[in-house]
Order: C-alpha cells, then structure tokens, then sequence
C-alpha cells in the first residue's frame, strides 16, 4: 500500500512540473544573430520584429561588448503609444551571457525604429538571440475607438457618482463598495439626464 502512495505521489509531482513548463506556443523563440527575433503579445500573435544592426559582437568577461544597435519593427495590427522589452543573447551551449532593456514611444502599425540597449554587457560570442515584449500599450483615440477600429465602450457619457444620495461626476463605468469607517458604502455610478 504504501509503494502504490509513493508510485501515485511520484506521479502527481511528474504532472505538476511538466504543467509548469511554459508553453512553446507562447514563448519567444532564440534565432540565429542574422535573423529576425519576433516578440509576441498577451494572445501570442507577432507584436515585433527586430533586426541587428551591429555585426561585431565578440565579448569576454574582462572586456563585454556594452553596446548595440538594432531596429525593432511593429509587426502587430495595433498602434502603440509605448513599447518596451528585454533583448537577450545566448553562447554557443545555450547560456545567457547578455541582456538588456530597449523602449519607444508612439510606435504606429509597420513603423519602425532603430534604438540601442543602455546597460547591455554581452560577456561571450553569442550565437542566439531573442526579443521579449515587457510592455505594449495601445494607442487609444480620444473618441474611444483604438487605433484597430475597434470600440472601447461607450463614449461621450456624462457620468455622475451617487453616494448616500449626494451626486459627484466621474468618469468611471462601473459600481465600487467603499468602506469608510465602520460602515460600508455602496457608490453606484449612473448616466447624468
């Protein structure tokens, strides 16, 4: 009996770390330095492309390539209004030996930018390399329809906030609980007349 708890416990845990495992479909995949990275948005669609545009990067610990330039390329199907993201570089075996961060402002749909990667020390001759997207806001137009057409809600509301029937405009859309002091507040947010 207790063999077949210790098979069954052996087994869970086996399923447990596979199931930590992250999925191939959604990571970022290490490419040649002569290919294009792709990073991928939330859903795991291309969100952007980059390119090398430095060719020497043969670093050693005692004296790192601390510079690069490269051209990021918005391959998605939203505008942004900032990206950021994290490019990194792998030897030969595999191993991290270099990372740093790269950001934009403003960045439309198939635009491109050449930027550098302040803090960067690439302590080997990588082979690989790979882009991560950190941050991808859209841009959002001042009707309410992102830069994809898509509707973000209503627009153009009036909106009053009722507390203990005493009415404050906001421009929230929907209901909060405040707790203030003992007692807890329902505030409901509804259309002006």
């Amino acid at each position: 009996m207790r063999v077949i708890l210790i098979a069954v416990l052996f087994l869970v845990s086996c399923f447990t770390t596979v199931a930590q495992e992250p999925t191939s479909a959604l990571a970022e995949k290490r490419v040649s330095l002569t290919e294009r990275a792709i990073a991928l948005d939330g859903s795991g669609a291309s969100a952007l492309e980059a390119t090398l545009k430095t060719t020497a990067l043969n670093g050693a610990e005692d004296s790192p390539v601390t510079n690069i330039r490269m051209v990021v390329r918005n391959s998605g199907t939203v505008a942004y209004a900032f990206v950021s993201g994290l490019v990194t570089f792998y030897d030969g075996s595999g191993v991290r030996c270099g990372e740093g961060l790269f950001k934009a402002d403003a960045l439309s749909v198939d635009e491109s930018f050449e930027t550098d990667t302040p803090g960067i020390r690439i302590r080997c001759s990588p082979s690989t390399w790979r882009i991560v997207a950190n941050n991808l806001l859209p841009r959002v137009a001042m009707n309410g329809v992102n830069s994809a057409g898509a509707s973000l809600g209503r627009t153009n509301l009036n909106l009053v906030i009722s507390v203990d029937g005493e009415e404050h405009p906001i421009q929230l859309d929907k209901p909060m609980v405040v707790k203030l002091g003992d007692t807890q507040r329902t505030i409901i947010l509804r259309e002006a007349p």
